[in-house]
């Protein structure tokens, strides 16, 4: 099983307190089950993206905040959050870890260069 948290998880962020409980909710949770599963052969594991363009960030925001906050990502490049989904399910390449937690926000959460 791979979850789909957010650096909410770890990071607060102002006005967001019931979002950035949830994610931090899901992420205990999802260690849990990776305690409780392994004896099972289930490996359970948790993807933390950053900042993304999606459907739910346009009903909050106009379209130049949007373009905004892109600029501000130090990498970019979130179709790199699939690759990282492909790599926690597949038996080849990551049969040895569970209830581990994946970051891929292409440095969202440190400083500003």
């Amino acid at each position: 099983m791979v979850m789909i948290s957010s650096v909410h998880a770890v990071r607060p962020y102002a006005v967001s307190t019931a979002y950035n409980a949830a994610k931090a909710g899901l992420n205990h949770m999802a260690r849990t089950w990776a305690v409780e599963l392994a004896a099972h052969g289930i490996r359970v594991n948790i993807i933390e993206p950053g900042w993304i363009d999606t459907a739910g960030e346009r009903t909050f925001l106009s379209e130049e905040e949007i373009r905004k906050r892109g600029k501000k990502l130090l990498m970019g490049r979130p179709e790199e959050i699939a690759k990282g989904v492909l790599y926690l399910v597949s038996p080849e390449d990551s049969s040895y870890v569970t209830g581990t937690t994946l970051r891929i926000d292409g440095g969202y959460v440190l400083p500003p260069p």
